[in-house]
């Protein structure tokens, strides 16, 4: 008998999974906060037996290194990894024994990064598992981009290849256990549904139902903008990343917190965006605690900066540290929690602005358009799709480095849903301008009466 667990880190969009037998196992990809995973393998009442990473991740910032440490695991890593640290080397074609008749074959498929490697899971010569990380994801592929631009397209044509490989050795039923494509912008596009199977991908991924340059320029042609902090990712990875430290910061009083906002550091309230917009500490930044914090916050903070983390609860800062060490922003400056009027100083007031909803924008439009400026602040995908005639495309992750380029007016931001607006709107209220965040689904700007543009046409 197996089993396969997965590990959801739903901040980040991503999957590790622990697999094994009854008395020892393997673990995928694992997170860099590794208490998790050695908790799951406790309540599995096995040994981390092995720890693998299908390539040097470049979205999140691996916990392998250490969890081979504390659990005294063999760490295989590709074998074409540069890594400066002691590791178990895995080439095409390896196979390690997990747990009697489990066995853990090692599969090449370059495309993600030129090193990738599948692993496939093998109950008495039967293939009951692909660990696929960035390869063959549900209905998708890794996006091949993210190395070095001159080799975009060799990797895309190898992410077909390797794709086509996995598709040819393995039978319809065997489950595909990827570990991006769930909101991480390492995939090329997102999972449509939590599960697949090589049958399923071989029927609807487009990798394996086009031809290969039809496959690498629709491929190419679809990438989102790469996260800033990506860049430190993989050299992190590389050379070996140090265990995390998830005790709680210090705590921050008014006046610490003033001084930090002075001394141009970044404080960020965690808070709700309708809790936000009510009253925060002027200057302060608005990142949702259960939104994308862990792609949103590190895409846009200057990289090293030190950050103040504000939150109604304790438990609010312990699940925001836990997020932010995934992504190597390792321990925040300080803290503070409770009521937001004890943030600041007793002779200042709290800021706020107004909320709104595209039936507001469109009223405003129609009464008092020359006075405001839509702003949007979706990726240029989403605008492609359609926008509001006369709007401002800055993405969100462009904004704070842009914010001179907002022509003067009361600024009415949108993007999807709202989450990235209020995150604008706190950037825009922090720099002084006047805002009203549009708390809304971008579906309802047409049925509010707003014109919209739309590819081929105009309504």
């Amino acid at each position: 008998m197996f089993f396969v667990d997965t590990l959801e880190l739903k901040g980040l969009g991503n999957r590790s999974y622990l697999a094994g037998g009854p008395e020892a196992a393997v673990v995928v990809d694992p997170p860099r906060d590794v208490d998790q995973v050695i908790a799951a393998a406790a309540r599995r009442a096995v040994r981390i037996a092995y720890v693998v990473e299908t390539h040097i991740h470049n979205d999140y910032v691996t916990g392998g290194l250490e969890l081979a440490r504390v659990s005294g695991a063999r760490y295989l890593v590709p074998a074409g990894a540069s890594v400066a640290f002691a590791r178990t080397p895995v080439a095409d074609g390896d196979t390690v024994t997990v747990d009697g008749g489990l066995v853990l074959r090692a599969i090449a498929t370059p495309g993600h990064t030129p090193h990738h490697t599948s692993y496939v899971l093998e109950d008495d010569g039967r293939a009951v598992a692909a660990f696929t990380g960035g390869s063959l994801l549900i209905g998708t592929v890794g996006r091949p981009d993210l190395v070095e631009p001159r080799l975009t397209e060799q990797l895309a044509r190898a992410q077909y290849a390797s794709v086509h490989r996995l598709a040819d050795e393995l039978a319809d039923e065997v489950p595909v256990l990827p570990t991006h494509g769930f909101g991480s912008f390492c995939s090329s596009g997102q999972a449509e549904g939590d599960a697949t199977t090589i049958g399923a991908e071989r029927k609807s991924n487009d990798a394996l139902n086009r031809d290969v340059d039809t496959f690498v320029t629709d491929l190419l042609a679809g990438v989102e903008d790469i996260p800033a902090y990506y860049a430190h990712m993989a050299p992190a990875n590389a050379a070996g990343p140090a265990p995390v430290d998830l005790t709680p910061p210090q705590p921050a009083d008014a006046e610490q917190i003033a001084a930090r906002l002075a001394a141009g550091e970044w404080v960020v309230d965690l808070r709700s965006r309708v809790a936000f917009a009510e009253g925060h500490v002027a200057g302060s930044f608005n990142f949702e605690s259960d939104g994308k914090l862990a792609t949103y916050l590190p895409w846009l903070i200057p990289w090293g900066k030190p950050v103040t983390l504000l939150a109604e609860t304790a438990e609010q800062i312990a699940d925001a540290q836990r997020e932010l060490v995934r992504v190597g922003i390792d321990r925040p400056a300080a803290a503070a929690t409770g009521d937001p009027h004890t943030w600041v100083r007793e002779s200042e007031p709290l800021r706020s602005f107004r909320r709104a909803t595209f039936a507001d924008l469109a009223s405003v439009t129609r009464e008092e358009r020359e006075r405001i400026v839509v702003l949007d602040v979706r990726r240029r995908s989403e605008r492609a799709g359609g926008y509001v005639v006369g709007s401002v495309h800055i993405p969100i992750h462009e904004l704070h480095g842009r914010l001179g380029e907002v022509p003067p007016g009361e600024v009415w931001v949108h993007c999807a849903g709202g989450m990235r607006a209020a995150t604008a709107a706190s950037l825009l209220d922090a720099a002084g301008r006047q805002v009203v965040a549009v708390d809304d689904g971008f579906g309802a700007a047409v049925h509010a009466g707003l014109t919209i543009t739309q590819p081929d046409s105009t309504r």
